[in-house]
């Protein structure tokens, strides 16, 4: 049985990382692409090297050539240009739109079959572009949002709490955006919900860090955006695709009815397999939580109307 085979699109820092990860769970081979010459050639070698220490046996080569990318089952694409302070995330539409159609052209040409994994913001509406100018079917093509938004929120709850990581869940749901829904309701600690541990003004204020929580790294970094977790999250729902793990999800798909969204892409849960985006679903959402929804999708919506795509 041959291994699989995973393209990263930009070998900036979370492409690099994204890699480091992949190669970490020996997904399969993975190929590092970026335009600049060099850079990710040097950053796989660089990679290759630390193999015999972490023990990993997949193999990563860097190219600038699509031609190297070709029958990948999964590709991620976090080509783009990275938030500023001062910067929103639809600031970056129009530039980053460019850099996913080329993109998509390499990729559609070499890996027609391939699993699409979008980072590059703004997010739901650089997954909306991807799917338009792929042509792949919907369930194909999805991007990274809850993955990263729960994981934020559950770190935040955990560093609160003084428990560990692992035994808490959290449901974040809408756009990768400020506009994104931690729903409360669907967090737990250990099965717990959270409101039995923290008190509300205490878990409002936890909920709108996790909102602020990209730009809040963005600040503090001065030069750039969050990475680590963003690769991590993304690696995530490539081994749950990869491995066929069925894993529960919230990540930005396809909707077509469900939570009465029609043709957009939006943070939704999601059960991740061999087939991508196997089933969305559906969480009753009480007055607030649905008010908040939709006002994500409305934001959205104007953001896809930018691109001017039909």
């Amino acid at each position: 049985m041959s291994r699989k085979k995973l393209t990263v699109v930009g070998a900036g820092h979370v492409g690099a990382h994204t890699a480091l990860w992949l190669a970490l769970k020996e997904l399969g081979d993975v190929v590092l692409l970026d335009i600049l010459e060099g850079a990710p050639q040097g950053k796989s070698l660089d990679l290759m090297h630390a193999s015999p220490i972490e023990g990993f046996d997949s193999r990563v080569t860097g190219t600038n050539d699509y031609k190297d990318t070709a029958n990948s089952d999964v590709v991620i694409i976090t080509a783009g240009l990275p938030r500023k302070p001062g910067m929103s995330r639809s600031d970056l539409i129009s530039t980053n739109s460019g850099i996913i159609k080329g993109v998509i052209e390499g990729i559609g040409k070499y890996s027609p079959q391939a699993h699409l994994l979008i980072v590059t913001n703004p997010l739901d509406v650089m997954v909306y572009a991807a799917w338009k100018y792929s042509g792949f079917a919907p369930e194909r093509v999805m991007g990274l949002s809850g993955a990263l938004d729960g994981a934020r929120l559950r770190a935040f709850i955990a560093m609160e709490l003084g428990v560990s990581v692992e035994d808490v869940q959290a449901m974040v749901i809408g756009g990768h955006a400020d506009e994104m829904v931690p729903l409360k309701r669907y967090s737990t600690v250990s099965g717990i919900p959270i409101g039995q541990f923290i008190a509300p003004d205490r878990l409002d204020a936890i909920l709108a860090r996790t909102k602020k929580a990209g730009g809040e790294i963005v600040g503090l970094l001065k030069t750039g955006s969050a990475y680590y977790a963003p690769s991590a999250a993304v690696a995530e729902m490539a081994e749950a695709i990869i491995r066929d793990k069925k894993r529960v999800i919230p990540c930005a798909a396809y909707c077509n009815g469900q939570y009465g969204v029609k043709d957009m892409f939006i943070g939704v849960p999601c059960v991740l397999g061999t087939n991508g985006v196997e089933r969305i679903i559906e969480v009753s959402l009480d007055a607030d939580e649905k008010k908040a929804f939709d006002n994500s999708v409305t934001a959205i919506k104007g953001l896809i109307a930018e691109l001017k795509l039909g």
